[in-house]
């Protein structure tokens, strides 16, 4: 934007009508800071709406939006504590970086889970109360305004959010039980095998040869060379 080029677009109107730390949040997620794009303000309502999203999921302490107390399961409580700590390790990696646009994508996405494990119970445990203290502290450098208000006034913490220090990594919470690696057979993307997340080069080529699908393929052959690239490819050559 330049003065004499005329294409200033100054943000008042934005946060007036949509407040600023919705005009902020957009501004870091429109693009990469050091790479600019073209503006344009269309984007600022599903930055907008997760927002409300957020602002709800924190403050609605209806029964119906609690959930049934002590119906949570182990599984739902695992999840949600898998992908809390995934995203903080993730996110710590993007400010640290300076990656801002993919820190407020990482936040939409543990909003999601978040609103899941709530409507499977998990309201109340241990866990549900990790997740909104992190996912606080994590948004109060892009939203420092809601991120306060829900930390103080909502959830009762003392004064202030930005004084606190950042979360510490679970490293044993962030690994997966089971890992899912697409199979290619020739190059092309025949089918998707689940195995242990611990699993070895030769288990993950024999669940991948057991696969119906990829046998369909292979006609009774057996193939010329199987590949397995760092647990995250498998290519099958007949």
């Amino acid at each position: 934007m330049s003065k004499s080029k005329g294409n200033v677009s100054a943000p008042d109107e934005l946060v007036r009508r949509y407040g600023a730390d919705a005009v902020r949040s957009y501004l870091v997620f429109f693009a990469k800071w050091d790479m600019g794009a073209p503006w344009s303000h269309t984007g600022i309502e599903g930055t907008y709406r997760w927002l409300k999203r957020v602002w709800a999921l924190f403050t609605d302490l209806s029964p119906a939006a609690q959930g049934e107390p002590g119906s949570c399961s182990p599984e739902t409580k695992q999840n949600l504590r898998r992908k809390l700590h995934q995203t903080l390790k993730h996110l710590t990696r993007d400010f640290e970086q300076f990656e801002f646009n993919t820190v407020i994508s990482g936040l939409m996405e543990l909003l999601n889970e978040m609103y899941k494990a709530r409507e499977a119970g998990a309201t109340g445990t241990a866990e549900w109360k990790e997740t909104q203290d992190i996912y606080l502290r994590m948004l109060a450098p892009v939203c420092p305004h809601i991120a306060e208000e829900l930390w103080t006034n909502t959830l009762g913490k003392p004064y202030s959010v930005h004084t606190q220090p950042w979360p510490q990594v679970d490293e044993a919470a962030v690994k997966e039980d089971e890992i899912t690696i697409p199979v290619q057979v020739n190059g092309k993307l025949r089918d998707r095998i689940v195995v242990p997340a611990d699993a070895s080069e030769e288990d993950i080529k024999s669940a991948a040869l057991k696969s119906e699908t990829i046998q369909k393929f292979l006609g009774g052959k057996p193939p010329k060379k199987v590949i397995v690239a760092q647990k995250k490819l498998v290519n099958i050559v007949v």
